[in-house]
This record gives structure tokens, C-alpha cells and sequence, in this order.
């Protein structure tokens, strides 16, 4: 079975004859068993019922716990389980979340993440001020591995609306995380699901959207996404340890130029190798400290993608980090020298 699709999956439109929620909240997991329960209570919070609401538990053969037991005890018969026959890799799973969905609205639901009380009459709201938007999201916050929150104080804009020139921005870096993210099924009908890369294809989607549709955005943070940074498992997986991301983020930069005006590809091509680099070079400084191999060779790859001076500072600070610790290493192990000289 092919894992990382070639071109964009097929979403089937919902049979005409069938009644359908407002809402389709899907959520995809694989061995994230420690965080389902917070994930579904927070949308359970929110819950207006089964004909106004679908949700739905799409699990890709999780070995970490019986989430099928968890999901009845949580839900109580309320949220739909499927899963997969075999592992199928997530590009699958999210095909099979949105053609299982019913909804005009679909909310893919990382079954590690999670949403704000108010989360979806937000998005309800933005819809209904914006009929003619494809998508909509909120500002989201992050959660870490200890479920601390924290929310960032920037915000795309100061009030709620459509995002003007939102494609050529987004096409210039990641902007959002997928649990602050809402389409409508008829998008996904138009345009096909996820494929192509196995990172950021989230990225690719969320551009695809905004070459075809208007985007809308609310500076409301209701969306908390939880990051791998202190995860040392995420951290040094394969992807990064064999650059991976690099090799699809430079994929997800050519297959967005289709999407742009001719003569504003090379200019949205640099910035967006410019802040993916800046962007990787920093977070090497925090990788080192659970493997310095992994935070050098994404620092290099940084450099290479390219070169300019926020990137250069980052990958400095990265050596100086590095010489400190040596130098540290080595005071230490001659302190011990002299204790273990003095006992002696």
C-alpha cells in the first residue's frame, strides 16, 4: 500500500439522501494513548449533540492501549470508533477521517491536541459572517508533554474577518497548527486530502486551500497544539536524524509555486527557504539538549537551505553551547581527578 500519496486523495461528496451534522470532528490517532482522554473530554465540553455534531475516534493500529475501551468509557456510546485494518501511515488515516465524515464543517483533531471551550461556535460564527470562506481557524496556544499551556502573544490580525493576501502569506511559512484549522467537506470534495510529503503536508494543504478559496481568521486562541520539543523520542526521530524535513519541506516549496501568480514564485520561494531555515537554526539550539548529533545536522542543513544572518547567529550560538559544554565536561572530570587524587 502506498503511504505517502502521490496526488491528492479523493474525498467523495456525502450521499444527497443523507442527513448531515453541521459538524465533522475526526480524530486521527496513533500510540498518543496518554492524551485521548483530554482530547475528547475538551470537545465533549462543547458537544450540541449527535445530529448537530459527528465525532469520531479514526485510530491508524495504536499498540500503546486499548483506545477502543477508552473511547467507550469517555464517550459512553456518544463518539464513533474505527479502526484501521492495518498500520497505514497518517496520510491514510486522515484520507479515511475525511471520507468517514458527514459534516459541511470537518475539524481533523489530532488525538493528542486539544480545543478551548467555545472552540467550534467560533468557527460557527466566522462561517456565518463569511459564507463565502473554505476554510477558518483560530489562533492557537501549545500544550507540552507536562500539559503546560502557553499562548503566544502575537496575532495575525486584531480582529476577526477574512485574511487578505492569506496565500501569499502562507506560502511564505507555516502560519498555524491542523487542530486550529476547519474546512468545509466540499473543499476537501474539490481539492483531494493530503498527500505528497510526509512533513508539513498540513502546510501544502492549508496553501492549496488558499489559492482556490478565501480564509478566514479569528485572534481568538482556542485551539492548543502539542509540540514534540521536549520529547526526546520526537526530537531524534528518523525524519530529522536522516534530514527528512528537509528533503520534504523543499518538496512542499516547489509543489506550492503551482499555486502563485508567475511573477511572485521566486520572491515567495526565498522567504519561505529564509524563515524555515531561521526557523529550524533556533530550534537546534533546544534539540542539542537531547542529541547535539541531530542539533548539528539540522543546523548545517539550515545553513545550506539558506544563508543569512538570523540563521548564521542561531547556528553560532549552537557551537558556543557546544564549546560550553565541553569546557564544562572537562572541568568536571579534572575536579573529580583531584578528589579521587586527594582520597587516594
Amino acid at each position: 500500500m502506498e503511504r505517502i500519496l502521490k496526488t491528492p486523495p479523493r474525498i467523495s461528496p456525502v450521499n444527497a439522501d443523507e442527513k448531515r451534522p453541521i459538524w465533522s470532528v475526526m480524530i486521527p490517532t496513533y500510540n498518543c494513548y496518554q492524551h485521548i482522554r483530554q482530547t475528547l473530554e475538551s470537545v465533549l465540553l462543547q458537544d450540541p449533540g449527535p445530529e448537530m455534531m459527528q465525532i469520531e475516534v479514526i485510530d491508524d493500529c495504536s499498540s500503546d492501549g486499548d483506545v477502543e475501551a477508552l473511547v467507550l468509557e469517555v464517550g459512553k456510546g456518544r463518539i464513533g470508533f474505527y479502526r484501521q485494518a492495518q498500520n497505514v501511515g497518517h496520510h491514510r488515516n486522515f484520507e479515511t477521517c475525511l471520507n468517514r465524515s458527514k459534516g459541511e464543517y470537518v475539524h481533523l483533531l489530532h488525538g493528542d491536541d486539544c480545543v478551548l471551550n467555545g472552540f467550534y461556535k467560533e468557527i460557527e460564527t466566522l462561517f456565518e459572517k463569511h459564507p463565502n470562506a473554505g476554510a477558518a481557524f483560530t489562533k492557537n496556544g501549545y500544550l507540552d508533554v507536562w500539559n503546560n499551556m502557553s499562548i503566544p502573544e502575537k496575532s495575525l490580525r486584531n480582529r476577526a474577518g477574512i485574511l487578505e493576501d492569506f496565500l501569499f502569506d502562507i506560502a511564505q511559512g507555516q502560519m498555524l497548527q491542523v487542530v486550529a484549522m476547519v474546512v468545509k467537506r466540499k473543499v476537501y470534495e474539490d481539492l483531494g486530502g493530503f498527500y505528497a510529503v510526509n512533513y508539513c503536508e498540513d502546510w501544502e494543504m492549508w496553501i492549496r486551500i488558499a489559492a482556490h478559496y478565501p480564509v478566514a481568521y479569528t485572534p481568538n486562541c482556542l485551539a492548543l497544539y502539542r509540540g514534540g520539543q521536549n520529547n526526546a523520542a520526537s526530537i531524534t526521530s528518523t525524519s530529522m536524524v536522516k534530514g527528512e524535513n528537509f528533503k520534504n519541506m523543499y518538496k512542499a516549496i516547489e509543489l506550492s509555486q503551482q499555486y502563485l501568480p508567475v511573477e511572485k514564485r521566486r520572491f515567495i520561494k526565498n522567504m519561505a527557504k529564509k524563515r524555515y531555515s531561521m526557523h529550524i537554526a533556533k530550534a537546534s539550539n533546544n534539540i542539542y539538549d537531547y542529541s547535539s548529533k541531530v542539533a548539528f545536522k539540522q543546523a548545517l542543513c539550515a545553513l545550506k537551505m539558506h544563508q543569512n544572518s538570523r540563521t548564521v547567529y542561531w547556528v553560532m550560538r549552537l557551537y558556543l553551547k557546544h564549546f560550553r559544554h565541553l569546557v564544562m565536561g572537562k572541568s568536571i572530570k579534572n575536579h573529580q581527578l583531584e578528589i579521587n587524587a586527594t582520597q587516594a
